[in-house]
């Protein structure tokens, strides 16, 4: 690792300075301007959460969203990669938990390494989601009280592959993209390439059917047709209303 692309020593003490302590807490609630309340003007924005396991095929719903409900979408993993980036809190974090031997020669993440490691290590799992969780579901909310402030935008959706309690509460329905276990690993080894093996890995470290289930205020039966997904989508998209 070369000194001017990354000194996480010196940012890790520089961060931790600004800590009141070295537990990692959960951001305070960003009051989304409008939720929960109308305007004599217009309605605030619905905010839909979006969720389920590798493979049920969350891309197809949240193309439906956006290019027949013109929903505006925010990508929990999109934001985790962000803060994972050289410098942010998210990195520096995550080399004072692992080691510098988590970054490439050029002080950035090595994803595909990283990522083999912790999907077969449950524990490292559940410490990069105590590290990363809190932070991305602050910059999300972040962004939904800045997309709310305008005019244009009546659907917000957020997907994530992990709500719980707490981030669950921004959204005004949480769905759940369910389908079988076969399914998704066809779709994992057609679409990315996936051995079949790798494909039951990822998915034993992913909450189960039954905890997603519980969480869940709808489901979404993604074993069929486009059609019948926009069907359903239009269909809890007017429950929401």
């Amino acid at each position: 690792m070369r000194p001017e692309e990354i000194n996480a020593s010196e940012e890790i003490k520089a961060l931790e300075e600004m800590k009141a302590s070295e537990e990692i807490k959960a951001p305070e609630k960003i009051k989304v301007p409008g939720k929960g309340k109308t305007s004599g003007k217009r309605k605030a924005p619905k905010i839909i959460g979006v969720t389920g396991g590798v493979g049920a095929g969350k891309s197809r719903i949240l193309n439906i969203l956006k290019e027949r409900h013109h929903a505006q979408v925010l990508l929990a993993d999109q934001v985790a990669a962000e803060l994972e980036e050289p410098g942010q809190e998210g990195l520096l974090l995550l080399v004072r938990r692992f080691g510098d031997g988590i970054l490439g020669k050029d002080g950035r993440l090595d994803r595909p390494a990283f990522a083999e490691r912790i999907f077969q290590d449950p524990k490292a799992l559940s410490e990069v989601n105590a590290i990363l969780h809190p932070l991305t579901w602050r910059v999300i909310q972040e962004r939904i009280a800045k997309l709310s402030k305008s005019p244009d935008v009546d659907w917000i959706v957020v997907e994530a592959a992990l709500f719980q309690e707490e981030s669950k509460k921004i959204c005004d329905a949480l769905w759940f993209v369910d389908a079988t276990q076969e399914n998704r690993i066809r779709r994992l080894m057609e679409n990315r390439g996936y051995s079949r093996e790798k494909c039951l890995n990822i998915m034993q470290n992913q909450p189960c059917r039954e905890e997603f289930l519980a969480l869940a205020d709808e489901v979404i039966d993604n074993n069929g047709t486009v059609k019948e997904a926009e069907e359903q989508v239009a269909r809890l998209l007017e429950k929401v209303m």
